[in-house]
């Protein structure tokens, strides 16, 4: 196990390698490179020393290495949008998003496999027709007219919920936000303000079902197909033959064999929203990185696009690793190599 998790982090090289030449290339395509350096109050003088500095009046293939450079010592740039390095401007924004998928991420694998198991024992029942529907919808429907409809509803008509954010204006105006590890559930608990727990539990709901609801429908129909092939299989049959109780066969014994292909999905759900959260963090005014890389993209500030590329392909690679690892757990015959 061991050795196979150093072979696949040492994969980890070419691949952002890979994606970097081709976020890298794409940058110098589509616009000009300095754009996130340069404001409309600095003089030519001054636009030709950043053109010098950063080497950008230098052929492609030596800015990539420069640049290539800088990204091993850790100095990915500045960030126009967020006004601090990189570096600094993913450490700040990261948290948000990783609380928001944790919780939505959580939700879609409870809410999708309890879905997914009890509709492939109800098969072709109410239920069934029901939990087929709503996957149906939830993997059809837009995310952005999802939160705007949300928004309206328990916003807007009922005052329900918070319309974005992630905590009220009273502790943002206070300056009382705890930055212990930046996860603002996990803070104010260990600070022990229930107040502060509660209301940015509040602030979490809508953004984090907006975020899962896609999932929980992948889930829901991924499982239920997996656990209606598992059902099927000898073992489920002698299980009942030797008069096992129905619901110990289902949840101890064929719920592990049909997780195997579940986890997949979830592990590349997972790698998805935390990366790729952007309407969702836009409409809920979410201060995460999906909302910082849309903002980068319309201000052409390509030190956090590229910044933030690189970062979305580590997570995948070593969600893909981990993924793996699960197998080998779910599945003893699987055996990594």
């Amino acid at each position: 196990m061991a050795n196979y998790i150093i072979k696949r982090l040492l994969l980890l090289i070419p691949v952002l390698l890979g994606v970097s030449i081709i976020v890298f290339s794409l940058t110098r395509i589509t616009g000009n490179p300095a754009a996130g350096y340069i404001n409309e109050k600095m003089t030519p003088s001054q636009i030709e020393m950043v053109y010098e500095k950063y080497h950008f009046n230098d052929p492609v293939l030596d800015q990539y290495g420069y640049w290539l450079k800088g990204i091993v010592q850790l100095d990915w740039g500045w960030s126009k949008t967020a006004a601090m390095p990189v570096t600094d401007a993913i450490a700040y924004y990261f948290p948000a998003t990783l609380e928001l998928t944790l919780i939505s991420i959580s939700l879609a694998i409870f809410v999708g496999i309890y879905l997914g198991i009890a509709s492939s024992v109800r098969r072709n029942k109410p239920f069934d027709h029901a939990t087929r529907v709503i996957s149906l919808v939830g993997v059809s429907l837009p995310v952005f007219w999802l939160a705007l409809i949300l928004q309206f509803v328990f916003y807007y008509y009922f005052g329900l919920l918070p319309s974005g954010g992630r905590a009220s204006n009273t502790y943002y105006l206070a300056q009382t936000l705890p930055d212990i590890t930046g996860l603002l559930l996990v803070d104010s608990l260990l600070i022990g303000n229930l107040g502060l727990f509660k209301d940015v539990l509040w602030h979490l709901i809508m953004p984090a079902v907006t975020l899962s609801f896609g999932t929980i429908a992948i889930v829901t129909r991924i499982m239920r197909n997996s656990m209606l092939e598992v059902l099927s299989l000898d073992y489920i049959k002698t299980a009942r033959a030797k008069g096992l109780n129905e619901r110990s066969i289902i949840w101890k014994h064929a719920r592990k064999n049909a997780m195997i292909p579940t986890t997949t999905v979830i592990g590349l759900s997972f790698g998805g929203l935390l990366g790729g959260a952007v309407l969702t963090e836009s409409i809920f005014s979410w201060p995460g990185l999906g909302r910082w890389s849309a903002t980068s993209i319309k201000l052409f500030d390509y030190n956090s696009v590229l910044g933030f590329c690189l970062m979305v392909a580590v997570i995948y690679v070593v969600i893909n690793l981990a993924v793996d690892v699960m197998y080998a757990y779910l599945d003893p015959r699987v055996r990594l190599e």
